[in-house]
């Protein structure tokens, strides 16, 4: 059976172009830029797949490169997770009709989740590298628990990815806070863990559609 499917490369560009026409057709019936933050959020949804392609040219190079590729895609990784979180922004306002920006947020978090799950499935083949076949399924577990407490930072706690450097010890007082007192935090790890629950089911999903079209293929 032929592959009736785009190439990522192909599908995504689509995506990016679907999306910016449709944030042109706001700015342009509204007269207001309200959803344009979607575009840098989409380009930081972006990096870590673009990281995790060079991780595939760099699986060779020494143990300090490819610690600072993993660790790279890591502190980016839950930035194309977090536009799932964007919905938020949905209200009925008398300037576009409600069901047009849903559609516009729920493309942008598709194509997030998109991205999210690509760069971790490009990233196995480099966490292969140290951990044996078996557990790979169990450390993906883990990095999407780390994304979603990742979210949680930048929804709630307003961090973003570049406070490692810009401010990190304030960013480490505050996760360690989480961790060292979860009683205390219970909001933080409820929502880590429901969000958890949505990727996983998401990234499950995705892995059984892709396991159903190689079988077809075969």
């Amino acid at each position: 059976m032929k592959n009736i499917f785009f190439p990522f490369a192909q599908w995504l560009c689509m995506c990016f172009l679907f999306i910016a026409v449709l944030i042109a057709s706001r700015i342009y019936y509204s007269g207001n830029t309200l959803y344009l933050f979607l575009v840098w959020n989409l380009f930081l949804a972006w990096l870590p797949y673009a990281i995790s392609l060079y991780s595939k040219k760099a699986i060779a190079s020494s143990k300090i490169v490819q610690g600072i590729i993993f660790i790279s895609w890591l502190l980016f990784f839950p930035n194309a997770l977090y536009i799932v979180t964007d919905i938020i922004h949905v209200k009925e306002t008398e300037a576009v009709p409600v069901w047009f920006d849903a559609i516009l947020l729920f493309m942008a978090s598709f194509t997030g989740i998109a991205l999210a799950f690509v760069s971790l499935v490009n990233m196995e083949k480099y966490i292969g590298k140290f951990f044996s076949k078996k557990y790979i399924p169990l450390v993906n577990i883990f990095l999407i628990f780390i994304g979603s407490f990742g979210v949680y930072l930048g929804r709630f706690q307003r961090w973003n990815s570049w406070d490692v450097l810009q401010n990190p010890m304030s960013l480490a007082v505050d996760i360690l806070q989480c961790f060292t007192t979860p009683f205390a935090h219970t909001k933080t790890w409820g929502i880590t863990f429901l969000l958890t629950a949505l990727y996983l089911v998401c990234w499950f999903f995705m892995k059984a559609m892709t396991s159903v079209n190689t079988i077809k293929n075969k």
